[in-house]
């Protein structure tokens, strides 16, 4: 998994099988994790590609490929850790990297666009690839997106030993983009992207500050809450807009943010820092309340998990709602999308449908995903 923050590759490598729970349940070992950092030009590339440019498909092409080279490094650092040869993976899950993310926008339709060549990826890793994955929900009317929220309802409501007790529940990725699942027991899940998280974060703090992020949100803590930039980035319609939906950097960009910084001149970076880490978790915090007011618990997982100055405001922001890191049951938070991945890879591996109707808007069950022999 290379997510919106790009930062970096993050694998995992787990045994998949059913659980005596039922269709939707599963049991899950997972036998290593591994994190490749991109290389900094190629994460140039990549941010560079998320807007308009010169030659778009020839470089967009080539970094696909150089991706592909990260992935494989990263594959080749799990067997090793494992103990296992390709011969031994049935399949890798290759999410790709989301550079331009327009679904139902301009025929109707729109696309969703993943920067990745799973025959590469096979020919270097001698493993089959699934791939692709966003591509057949979008053509089925659906947005494309979250695609996890099945993945966290078969994981920590399922029997597959990572309960978290009964009840709703909610689980929020905090990555580029934030995005929520929403748990009921007996009822299909629920989930959407509820706004940026360290997209805007990160820029924003490698623009002022030459560091890649804001390290445990320290920088954010020194800062002023700017109340009336606050209410005026809630009222994005983003925000406003009921789900199904879906977002990413098409929207919340460096761009986005200086157009709304533009009526608050001469503001201190760092009451912007802590602004805009104020924003993450009051968007966040409004879907949870809007879309499932009865939820008492919040588990939290990505890399925004680090930032301690989000998790205080978000257990602040969400009194009566218990707020805690997927650790706490019995999953590291880094590893969870890449997980999601693992999950998704299998089921095209199997052919077996996912419905994603109640998340995206799909029409019904589809299989997701393309296949590419070892």
């Amino acid at each position: 998994m290379s997510g919106t923050s790009m930062d970096g590759v993050d694998g995992v490598l787990v045994d998949i099988s059913p659980a005596s729970g039922g269709a939707s349940s599963l049991r899950l070992v997972q036998r290593a994790f591994a994190s490749v950092d991109l290389p900094q030009a190629l994460r140039d590339e990549l941010l560079a590609l998320n807007s308009p440019g010169d030659n778009e498909l020839h470089r967009a092409a080539l970094a696909a490929n150089a991706l592909m080279q990260v992935y494989a490094q990263c594959v080749q650092q799990l067997c090793a850790q494992a103990g296992l040869a390709p011969a031994d993976v049935a399949v890798i899950g290759a999410h790709g990297q989301t550079v331009r993310h327009r679904p139902g926008l301009f025929d109707g339709m729109g696309y969703t666009t993943q920067l990745v060549n799973g025959a590469l990826l096979a020919e270097l890793s001698g493993i089959a690839v699934a791939c692709d994955f966003r591509s057949r929900d979008v053509a089925a009317g659906g947005q494309g997106a979250p695609l996890v929220p099945v993945f966290h309802q078969a994981l920590w409501q399922s029997g597959a030993g990572f309960q978290c007790g009964s009840g709703t529940m909610a689980v929020l990725n905090l990555g580029g983009i934030a995005n929520l699942s929403l748990l009921q027991p007996g009822r299909t899940p629920v989930g959407f992207d509820c706004g940026p998280a360290n997209a805007l974060l990160d820029g924003w703090c490698q623009l002022h500050t030459g560091q890649p992020y804001d390290a445990d949100g320290r920088w954010a803590a020194q800062g002023q809450l700017q109340a009336a930039l606050l209410q005026q980035l809630m009222a994005e319609p983003y925000i406003q807009q009921p789900p199904p939906k879906s977002t990413g950097r098409d929207l919340f960009n460096m761009e986005w943010l200086q157009q709304q910084l533009a009526a608050h001149p001469g503001m201190a970076p760092v009451d912007v820092q802590a602004t805009l880490t104020a924003y993450t978790v009051q968007a966040a915090a409004h879907h949870l309340r809007t879309s499932a007011p009865d939820a008492r618990r919040l588990l939290v997982c990505g890399g925004g998990v680090r930032n301690g100055e989000i998790m205080r405001q978000l257990a602040q922001a969400l009194p009566g709602v218990i707020v805690e890191s997927t650790l706490a049951h019995g999953m590291d938070p880094q590893a969870v999308e890449a997980t999601a991945f693992a999950w998704l890879a299998s089921k095209t591996w199997l052919r077996e449908p996912i419905d994603m109707t109640a998340v995206t808007g799909a029409r019904g069950p589809r299989v997701l995903g393309c296949l590419y022999p070892a």
